[in-house]
C-alpha cells in the first residue's frame, strides 16, 4: 500500500478511495451499532472491521451482502462501491486509467453478466 506523507501532519495519508468503507461506519453509525456488533454478525474481530472503515483491508465480497442486510440498504448500492474502490486500486497509478475503464466499460454493456445482485 502507498503511503503519502505529509510534513504539516507529519502522518501517513492513505492513497486509496475508501468510498465503501465511509458508507459502511455511516451506516453503522446511523443505526447506533458498535463495531464490535457488526463484527460479530460478520465473524470478524473488531480490528478487523476498523480496518475495512479506515480503507486499510479489504472486505470479502459476501461479507457486502451480509452488510446489506445489517443494515438493511440494497446490496446492490454497497457492492457499487466495494467493487469501484478495487477497480480504483488497480488503475490509480496508470496513465491511461480512464481510457481503460472507458473500454472496459464498453465491454461490460455487450456480455452477459455472470452474478446479478437482487435489488429491493
Amino acid at each position: 500500500m502507498l503511503l503519502v506523507y505529509l510534513s504539516i501532519f507529519d502522518k501517513p495519508i492513505n492513497n486509496t478511495m475508501n468510498q465503501f468503507g465511509v458508507r459502511i461506519k455511516q451506516l453503522r453509525e446511523q443505526k447506533g451499532l458498535l463495531q464490535r456488533q457488526v463484527a460479530n454478525q460478520l465473524e470478524m474481530d473488531t480490528p478487523m472491521l476498523s480496518k475495512i472503515e479506515r480503507g486499510e483491508r479489504n472486505a470479502k465480497r459476501e461479507q457486502v451482502t451480509i452488510l446489506s442486510k445489517i443494515f438493511n440498504v440494497p446490496e446492490e448500492d454497497l457492492l457499487s462501491l466495494w467493487l469501484a474502490d478495487k477497480v480504483y486500486d488497480v488503475v490509480k497509478d496508470e496513465d491511461v486509467a480512464l481510457k481503460a475503464m472507458g473500454f472496459a466499460e464498453e465491454e461490460l454493456k455487450t456480455k452477459p453478466k455472470r452474478n446479478s445482485v437482487k435489488k429491493k
